[in-house]
C-alpha cells in the first residue's frame, strides 16, 4: 500500500516535525545514527532483535571501546517517562559508561528531564533534534532527509525480525494492525497510526 493510498501527505522537502510523523521507528534510528556520524563519531546501530537498551553505540578515535550509547524512541503519542530514563541509566552503568543520549521524536515528562539532568544523560526531543539538524550544512541536512525517507519509510519494521511488516485486519473487531510477515513464527505486532 503506497503512502498516497494510505492518505499520507506528500514528503517534506525540508526538515520539520512532519518528517518524524511520516517515518517509522527504524528510519528514525537511522537519522539519529547518521546525525552522530556527521558529528565525527563512528555510529554502530543494532538492526533488530533485543537491543539491551542500546540502539546506537558511539565510538571515538580518542577512546578504546564505546564512548557513549544512544537510545531512540520513536514515540509520537506519549512522552518518554522517568521509567525509560532509569532503565537507560542502568544500561549505561552496566557498560561503565558516563555518557549517554536519549533521543525521542516526541517529548519528555518533567520527571524524566529532572532524572536525566541529575544523572548526566543528554536528552533530545523532537525540537532539540530539529535544532541540531538545522545546524548542519545544507548538504548534510539533505542527506539526513534522504535517509529519513529511504525505501518504504512509512511501513514499520518488525523489531524482532528486521523485516517490513504488513497491514492486517483483526479477526475480532475488524481493526487494522501491523503484523510481521513471518507470522506465525513471529507474532510481533504494532498498531496502525492514523494519518495526521
Amino acid at each position: 500500500m503506497s503512502p498516497v493510498h494510505r492518505g499520507l501527505q506528500p514528503r517534506a522537502t525540508a526538515w520539520n516535525a512532519q518528517v518524524f510523523r511520516d517515518i517509522e521507528w527504524r528510519r528514525f534510528e537511522a537519522v539519529c545514527a547518521n546525525l552522530f556520524a556527521q558529528a565525527g563519531f563512528e555510529a554502530r546501530s543494532q538492526s533488530h532483535g533485543a537491543d539491551g537498551g542500546v540502539d546506537i553505540w558511539l565510538y571515538s578515535q580518542n577512546a578504546e571501546g564505546p564512548a557513549a550509547v544512544v537510545q531512540c524512541k520513536h514515540w509520537l503519542g506519549k512522552p518518554v517517562g522517568v521509567k525509560e530514563l532509569r532503565e537507560f541509566y542502568g544500561v549505561m552503568a552496566s557498560h561503565k559508561l558516563t555518557r549517554g543520549t536519549f533521543a525521542t521524536s516526541g517529548t519528555y515528562t518533567p520527571d524524566a528531564r529532572d532524572f536525566a539532568r541529575s544523572n548526566g544523560i543528554s536528552v533530545l526531543d523532537s525540537l532539540a533534534l530539529l535544532a541540531l539538524i538545522s545546524r548542519r550544512d545544507p548538504q548534510q541536512q539533505k542527506e539526513l532527509l534522504e535517509i529519513a525517507y529511504e525505501g518504504e519509510y512509512w511501513r514499520p519494521t518488525c523489531a524482532s525480525c528486521g523485516l517490513k511488516m504488513v497491514e492486517r485486519v483483526a479477526r475480532r473487531g475488524g481493526g487494522l494492525f501491523w503484523g510481521c510477515t513471518e507470522y506465525p513464527r513471529c507474532r510481533f505486532t504494532l498498531p496502525v497510526r492514523k494519518a495526521a
